[in-house]
């Protein structure tokens, strides 16, 4: 089971910044902040290999479900080879599958080179599973853009921490 994640302050957060919450409520949605930063989403890391990074996105997403959170409400990208869901969905062709994402009803499963098509959600999950260090490197802004309320990046933290400041 992979580490519980690690809060970061959004970058743009002026004055101190709240201590984190316990693991379960980590994923609850993020009061409104009447300031800049309550368009900045709040990032959260959960440690995980390569290998591992699908599978505690996969825990990271039940939790936001057992949480309260909408299915419609969650993107989740991978870095590497496609969640099992998005090769499946694939195989009924292109338009079948951007038709699911269109449709906006439930969590929506895409390569992280997919980014730029895929409409924001308020939960964007990047599963850090492979692919080119360049690549990666290029996914963690993208994945950012695209996330409303929330950024949790299943991956290497120092990875992620390099890209996106270290004040994330």
């Amino acid at each position: 089971m992979p580490a519980p994640p690690a809060q970061r302050a959004p970058q743009a957060a002026p004055g101190p910044v709240p201590a984190a919450p316990a693991a379960p409520a980590a994923f609850a949605p993020a009061p409104a902040a009447p300031s800049v930063s309550a368009a900045v989403p709040q990032v959260q890391l959960i440690p995980a290999s390569a290998e591992g990074a699908l599978d505690a996105a996969e825990e990271a997403v039940d939790l936001l479900l057992d949480t309260g959170r909408a299915p419609g409400d969650i993107l989740v990208l991978t870095t590497g080879d496609p969640h099992p869901w998005a090769a499946h969905e694939l195989s009924f062709g292109e338009a079948a599958y951007w038709a699911q994402h269109d449709a906006g009803d439930d969590v929506f499963y895409a390569d992280a080179a997919q980014a730029q098509r895929a409409a924001g959600r308020p939960v964007v999950v990047l599963a850090v599973n492979g692919g080119p260090v360049a690549a990666v490197a290029g996914t963690l802004p993208a994945a950012l853009a695209r996330a409303g309320a929330l950024l949790i990046v299943c991956g290497d933290p120092q990875q992620a921490n390099s890209v996106l400041g270290a004040g994330v």
